[in-house]
């Protein structure tokens, strides 16, 4: 068997390390210079859950991992780490994998953690988790002893490590006497360094510090989701505040420590506040509108393509990021391993004259398109008003349906009727890797139904399975870009370019470091 250790596992992307070396584990690990106080976060979305396993909406992860856990994770560079694992040990055959875990860990209702809790969490999640696929290619789990956990493949899959690392919708450890808590209705009890206290909903949700957290002594600092990590203020409130004027002035007067979003108008003000620090994230996400083709007229590939040619691409981000945005063709970001440019024709076309004779093929007659958007994100809103001008300019019949995040989101989720597109953005999908990016449109390797015709899509679904199982790095490249090519070619789904995210934090508050959540740990008050 090969012990994480010094493996290198076969990933899609890069190839990482599970490395914890002598020198990391005898360094000193990170104490809080100062404990206490109220840490106040503005969210700018609504949360429709804390249920990580039923949950994808970023709103729900924003808050949840700082409660839960998993056995896998990813670094600061979203590579795959161990987290309440302390090994994993793979068969020569590649199709047993043996978790040790880390002793010590306790739930916040006080129970030790075993592998009897992992066993259960896996079995939640094989029946309600949204990336439960993933687990399609597991016989079965076992939990020969309390500290042990084994996981028994039906045949080797080079990538199955990676794909259980992924952050998107994790597999996080609860116990096992809520196993069997329905979907959506998980009761908030993880191993993490925050407990859940209160959730008001269209309010806030308010955390404690866990006092029985163990932090994992394999690293001496936070490392991604992972690492050293330690809750140095007493609790953390993350408070609803959808309109960006409110975030502002919350984090300007102090009401709010750090805000999640600060519109572009606002950022050279605060830049000359003393007592405010901007944060910069890069590629913090693509912003894109997800196809039902199975609500017409979007069930028409002439409509849907018709539609596409109409985009302006520059106007649309310009809208959306008060001009912080590049334009970025598919579904991964420039420098990726996986980054290509496969359907790049379909992208930014601007070309009207197209979408007019496309529509005239499909042969439209006027029938509503009808925009599924929300103003929680404000991005999305007003990339919504620009593409529903861009495509009633060319003679389509586009209506906006506004809802707030959680109830858009559940309608793309669960309604194969009544929208057309829907806006949306992956944040976390790509920097996870090309296969996170495109799961959500597979058949059956996801809970997601893809908005496609009863028929699945088969050039894309025999594409996305030599991504996930074809043998080298370079066959499942090729495999994603031909995946990336069907899904822009045939309209299932529509990026639009990549946004830079400004946050902001007050100058007292230390070492609150952007990630793709607000990580509380290890963050404290100065002074």
């Amino acid at each position: 068997m090969a012990r994480l250790g010094f493996v290198r596992p076969a990933l899609l992307a890069s190839a990482a390390f599970f490395a914890f070396s002598a020198d990391s584990a005898q360094a000193q690990s990170f104490s809080c210079p100062k404990r206490g106080g109220e840490f106040v976060f503005g969210q700018e979305a609504k949360v429709n859950s804390l249920d990580s396993h039923a949950s994808a909406a970023i709103s729900t992860r924003n808050i949840a991992m700082n409660i839960y856990e998993t056995l896998m994770t990813r670094d600061e560079n979203f590579n795959p780490i161990l987290d309440l694992a302390t090994s994993v040990d793979t068969a020569a055959d590649g199709k047993t994998y043996t978790f040790k875990l880390r002793q010590g860990v306790k739930f916040h209702n006080g129970k030790p953690m075993t592998s009897a809790d992992v066993a259960a969490s896996y079995d939640r999640y094989k029946k309600v988790g949204i990336e439960r696929g993933m687990l399609d290619v597991v016989e079965k789990w076992e939990t020969p002893d309390p500290s042990t956990f084994v996981l028994r493949m039906k045949v080797a899959q080079p990538t199955f490590l990676e794909n259980m690392s992924s952050f998107l919708v994790p597999i996080v450890i609860i116990p096992a006497e809520h196993a069997e808590n329905p979907a959506m209705q998980l009761t908030p009890i993880g191993t993490g360094p925050f407990q859940h206290v209160e959730f008001v909903p269209d309010s806030h949700v308010r955390l404690k510090r866990f006092d029985g957290y163990a932090p994992n002594a394999a690293h001496k600092d936070i490392d991604g989701f992972g690492g050293y990590k330690v809750a140095c203020v007493n609790t953390v409130t993350f408070r609803i505040v959808t309109e960006p004027a409110a975030r502002v002035a919350g984090i300007e007067t102090g009401e709010l420590h750090a805000v999640e979003d600060v519109p572009a108008k606002s950022q050279e003000t605060l830049k000359r506040n003393k007592n405010v620090v901007l944060k910069e994230w890069k590629n913090f996400w693509i912003q894109l509108v997800e196809v039902n083709a199975g609500f017409p007229p979007t069930d028409n590939l002439k409509f849907r393509q018709a539609a596409i040619a109409a985009l302006n691409m520059e106007e649309i981000m310009e809208a959306a990021s008060d001009g912080a945005y590049r334009l970025n063709i598919g579904l991964q970001y420039p420098g990726q391993a996986a980054y290509s440019e496969a359907g790049k024709e379909t992208y930014n076309q601007k070309n009207p004259a197209k979408a007019k004779q496309l529509l005239a093929e499909a042969g439209y007659k006027g029938e509503e398109m009808i925009l599924l958007t929300n103003k929680d994100y404000t991005s999305m809103y007003n990339a919504s008003l620009v593409v529903a001008e861009q495509l009633k300019a060319v003679g389509i019949n586009a209506k906006l349906l506004v809802l707030d995040w959680p109830a858009s989101a559940q309608m793309f989720e669960k309604s194969q009727a009544g929208w057309n597109w829907f806006f949306d953005a992956f944040g976390n999908n790509p920097v996870i890797g090309p296969i996170s990016s495109v799961r959500k449109f597979a058949e059956p390797q996801n809970a997601y139904k893809p908005k496609t015709p009863a028929d699945v899509d088969r050039p894309f679904n025999e594409a996305f399975q030599e991504m996930v199982n074809g043998a080298t790095p370079e066959i499942r490249r090729a495999a994603f870009a031909r995946a990336q090519q069907r899904l822009l070619e045939q309209g299932y789904v529509v990026p639009f370019g990549s946004l830079t995210k400004i946050q902001a934090v007050r100058s007292n508050v230390e070492n609150f470091r952007p990630y793709r959540i607000p990580r509380m740990s290890n963050v404290y008050f100065a002074g």
